[in-house]
Parts: C-alpha cells; sequence; structure tokens
C-alpha cells in the first residue's frame, strides 16, 4: 500500500483542487467522504482511488474491497486527511470518484426538477427523498447548487449514486421535451390549484423552485399544471425540501395505488 506523509505532495496538491466548482467540472472528478459514501461510490464502480487514515479503523472494510477490486489505495497521514477534509473531525476515509456520463433525459413515472434550488442541503435532501421514495430520475437546472459540492454530496447520504440526476442549461426547454412526451409537469407554486385534489397522474415531473423567488416565470410557463399544498394553518410557506417530501411520497403513494389497481384488473382479465 503506497503511504504518503506529506500535505505538499503533489498528488494530495492536485486532489485539494477539486474543493473549487471549476476543478471538479473540468477534471470530472470529485472526492467523497466517510465509510458509507466510500460504500456507495465503490458499489457504482465510479471510485478510483481509496485515501485512508493509519488508525480508521471504521473504514478498512471499504479499502480492503478497493484493494481487492485493484483500485489504488494510499494510507495518509492525518495532517493530509484535514488538509483534504471539509469536516472539522475527519472519517478517515476519502475516495476519488469520476462524474457518471449521464447525457440522455431521466425516464419513467416519476421525475423531480430543481429550478435554481440553491441551499446544498435542500437538494441533497431533496435528491435523497426522491431516491427513497422510488421516483426515477433528476433534473438540476441552472443555478442549482453544485451536486458535487461536499455539502450536496453528504445531504445525499449516497443517493448521488443510485439515480440519474441530469443537469441541463435550458430547464424550461427540457421540461417542455418531457411535457411532448406526455409527461405532466407540475410547476410548486403559491396559489396554485390544491395539490392534494388537482394532482395528475403518472407520467410526471415535480417542478420545485428556489428558496425566496420561487420558480422562474420561463420555467413556470412550460408547465402544465400548477399546483400548491393547502395551507390551512398559520403558516405561509414551507421549508423547500419539507414541502417537497411531502409532495415526492404522495406522488409515489398514487402512483403505487394505480400500479396495483392495474396489476389487479389485468389478473381479473386474465381469470
Amino acid at each position: 500500500m503506497k503511504v504518503i506523509e506529506s500535505i505538499r505532495n503533489p498528488q494530495i496538491q492536485a486532489l485539494r483542487k477539486l474543493t473549487r466548482t471549476r476543478d471538479r467540472r473540468e477534471s470530472r472528478r470529485f472526492l467523497v467522504e466517510g465509510p458509507r459514501m466510500a460504500e456507495e461510490a465503490l458499489a457504482a464502480g465510479l471510485c478510483e482511488t481509496v485515501l485512508i487514515s493509519r488508525f480508521a479503523e471504521r473504514s478498512q472494510a471499504a479499502a480492503d474491497r478497493a484493494e481487492a477490486a485493484g483500485l489504488e489505495v494510499i494510507q495518509v497521514s492525518e495532517a493530509v486527511m484535514e488538509s483534504l477534509s471539509e469536516n472539522r473531525t475527519p472519517q478517515g476515509i476519502l475516495c476519488l470518484c469520476r462524474m457518471p456520463e449521464q447525457e440522455q433525459m431521466p425516464e419513467g413515472p416519476l421525475i423531480l426538477a430543481l429550478d435554481a434550488v440553491q441551499n446544498p442541503g435542500n437538494v441533497g435532501t431533496m435528491i435523497r427523498t426522491a431516491d427513497a421514495a422510488g421516483f426515477t430520475g433528476v433534473l438540476l437546472g441552472s443555478g442549482c447548487a453544485d451536486l458535487y459540492s461536499p455539502k450536496t454530496l453528504s445531504a445525499t447520504m449516497g443517493s448521488v449514486f443510485h439515480l440519474p440526476i441530469l443537469s441541463v442549461p435550458d430547464l424550461a426547454q427540457s421540461l417542455m421535451f418531457l411535457a411532448e412526451k406526455g409527461a405532466a409537469v407540475i410547476a410548486t407554486e403559491l396559489g396554485g390549484e390544491d395539490f392534494y385534489h388537482a394532482c395528475p397522474p403518472s407520467p410526471s415531473v415535480l417542478v420545485i423552485g428556489n428558496e425566496g423567488n420561487g420558480i422562474s416565470e420561463k420555467v413556470s410557463r412550460a408547465a402544465t399544471c400548477h399546483l400548491a399544498l393547502p395551507m390551512r394553518g398559520g403558516a405561509e410557506s414551507l421549508n423547500a425540501s419539507v414541502a417537497a417530501g411531502i409532495m415526492i411520497y404522495e406522488m409515489a403513494r398514487r402512483e403505487e395505488q394505480r400500479f396495483s389497481s392495474g396489476t389487479q384488473t389485468k389478473e381479473k382479465e386474465n381469470d
């Protein structure tokens, strides 16, 4: 196993550049930290190099798996790990990963689209929620928080490796394309129709807007319906990721019901 003790090592200096968004985009590489994220990266086949601290016992299994797979595993000093970690207390393992090649539009009955959602925690949490509920893909419009920033990645809790996620320069155009393919495009906006009464059947795309300004006018025009969660109490609005979570799971529930109903109908027809 290779050992690196100095933060001045050229390989370590190259990795430190990946703390910058521009360098991540140019190299198509990013870092993930922690045993769980390391396991997810290895399972997804996107990990290229593993860096592990000398005393990181919890991370040894992931390092052993990477070594068995023929990947480069480097033992680093605490100083090196601290220079690369975004956490006050480093978790003892980092993985250098390549970004997945995702050029095709996500397909399937349920897609999440984010319009200039700027908070990394919100972006990561919504991706994680969509993954948990069984959504089939995510679109990120311009102005969204960087998917591969440490804060966003941490908030996904590994879901970044489970779903097809496509960053698009013109979200409105992508939504119009999906609408032409037969998908309902749901703009979530204050003043919209009651979500529970008017939510259309799948295939559908749920669009969540910017935390402060909501959905942009251009994206709103691309929508086929405009819905809002009913506010029955005194609050005027909900946190973006909370509202998204409620709607994501309601749409997933309806999709499951629709699928179950269709399966039962076919079984009766076959009888």
